[in-house]
């Protein structure tokens, strides 16, 4: 029987995870994008005055992990007041790529920062040389507005004319500033609600109880860590490309094991290269993060507590700790699939039956905009397309869902078509693009775009070189396929590639499948 402490944590955890979560459906219920609204790609967290995450709802791995390195650069402010919201996106400073938005609230109790709450989001444009914010770029200049940690609220006056500033250089500024206005809507809340519960509790009771809840996370992930034998175990996994030519972009883990420790050397991964797949070491350490915690309990709180069993190494200025300019737009979104992957693949050495297969592998990354055309209305989308899980000891892979680093929904046909010039002619799933097995991989989805009107188009995908790996001799998945239909011609088009689609074009999306458990 758990002890009366293991109660109180419980309840604890339960109330500040519980905040983060009425955040997020406050963010959610009032934004303005459908990628926000009804894809949900936001997540919010809690951090102690030092800057450690001490509670988060379930939303968004690749958020999730990186979250802290954004609080951090808003605490090198020299002066902080009650009442300052801040905003950030550069990956350079805590960030992921520059669509995610991040905006940070501290929550004074008694005249001292006690807490800071952070809501980041995926805003659908931030700038940059095409629509959505995903180019084949070759630098991060080329990607959009790059934000450092700036004040856009002082001692709780907004600073209206230098957030119209700021989504005046975004595609389609009225929906980035009803955006950020709902983040900051969201940071209220959980101000709001974190003094209610010090008013309740007092301060003290709350911040003694997130140290332990710290502290219980990492004796757990050190216990899930034990369980795996000693040793040290290795896997390369690869990057199909960078859209600039670059292909077969090698990500390599060495994953030692010793007592309850981790050690993950990346070290011998690829030097950066000229493409937007670079990586900030924010996402880097999320991926890392997310692999250990699905070994982990179910319970498990969700705080900065596992990190501390777990040491990164990367090479300085490298693929997965990329320096200022590299171009990082796919970073976030692929590079990270890829790391979670690899390390899974490492441990699957050691502990088969803890290891689904690969699934995936990738974001399927689609957006496009408005075409250029002088009477066109403005207008841009982001989306992210599901594919299918690898299998697992005991059970198959789920077909046509998002996994691993994401987890955002499939946008509904409704909610696109009513808000874009698009309609959708497919959505379904890929049948037979699992693999098979004695617990066959999922199936991936097919997805078609018709463009009722012409639009600059990119998309950025992985594994459609490299199918999802299978675990004891079952059947890879798989690789994915994009096509590009005009006229009645079908053409294949490239993982990586930008192009102007013209009216009544269609786009078909094959997402892969996921990697079969056992033969």
């Amino acid at each position: 029987m758990p002890s009366p402490d293991r109660f109180e944590l419980d309840i604890f955890n339960n109330i500040l995870s519980g905040i983060a979560e009425e955040m997020g459906t406050r963010l959610m219920r009032s934004s303005f994008s459908p990628n926000i609204k009804e894809r949900r790609d936001y997540s919010c967290a809690i951090f102690n005055s030092k800057g450690e995450m001490i509670a988060q709802a379930a939303h968004i791995p690749v958020h999730l992990g990186s979250m802290s390195f954004s609080v951090a650069a808003v605490l090198e402010e020299r002066e902080i007041s009650n009442g300052d919201i801040f905003i950030l996106n550069d990956p350079f400073k805590g960030g992921t790529h520059l669509p995610d938005i991040t905006c940070v609230i501290p929550v004074f109790i008694g005249g001292k920062p006690y807490f800071y709450i952070a809501a980041r989001a995926h805003h659908t444009d931030v700038g940059g040389k095409t629509p959505g914010s995903m180019p084949l770029s070759t630098s991060i200049d080329e990607e959009g507005i790059i934000i450092a940690p700036t004040r856009i609220e002082k001692k709780g006056k907004p600073d209206k004319r230098l957030l119209k500033k700021l989504v005046a250089g975004m595609r389609n500024p009225q929906e980035r500033f009803g955006d950020l206005n709902a983040q900051i809507a969201a940071l209220e809340t959980g101000a709001k609600r974190l003094r209610e519960t010090a008013r309740k509790y007092s301060v003290k009771t709350i911040c003694n109880s997130a140290e332990r809840l710290v502290d219980y996370a990492e004796k757990m992930m050190r216990e899930a860590i034990m369980k795996i034998p000693d040793g040290e175990y290795k896997f390369t996994d690869f990057l199909d490309d960078d859209g600039m030519g670059t292909k077969s972009i090698p990500v390599k883990a060495t994953v030692n094991i010793s007592g309850n420790e981790a050690v993950v050397d990346l070290s011998r991964s690829s030097p950066p290269v000229k493409g937007c797949v670079n990586a900030p070491f924010s996402v880097t350490t999320s991926a890392v993060l997310y692999a250990f915690q699905c070994l982990a309990p179910d319970d498990i709180p969700l705080n900065s507590g596992p990190l501390r069993a777990i040491k990164i190494v990367t090479g300085e200025n490298s693929l997965l700790k990329a320096r200022y300019p590299s171009a990082i737009a796919a970073g976030n979104v692929e590079t990270s699939q890829r790391v979670a992957d690899t390390i899974f693949g490492a441990l699957a050495k050691a502990v088969p039956e803890k290891i689904q297969a690969a699934s995936a592998g990738t974001m399927n990354n689609i957006t496009f905009g408005s075409g250029g055309g002088r009477n066109e209305r403005e207008f841009v989308y982001y989306e992210t397309i599901g594919g299918g899980m690898g299998g697992r000891q005991g059970a198959d892979g789920v077909s046509a869902v998002q996994t691993h680093m994401t987890n955002t929904l499939n946008t509904p046909i409704e909610a696109i078509e009513r808000e874009l010039p698009v309609r959708i002619e497919s959505y379904s799933i890929r049948k037979n693009s699992g693999g098979k097995g004695k617990f066959c991989g999922g199936n991936g989805i097919v997805r078609e775009y018709r463009f009722l009107e012409q639009a600059a188009v990119s998309i950025i995908t992985e594994r459609r070189k490299y199918r999802p790996w299978a675990i004891g001799d079952g059947e890879k998945g798989k690789s994915g396929k994009n096509f590009l239909i005009r006229g009645g011609k079908k053409t294949e088009l490239k993982p990586k590639q930008s192009f102007k689609a013209r009216k009544g074009d269609i786009l078909r999306v094959e997402t892969p499948g996921g990697g079969a458990w056992g033969k």
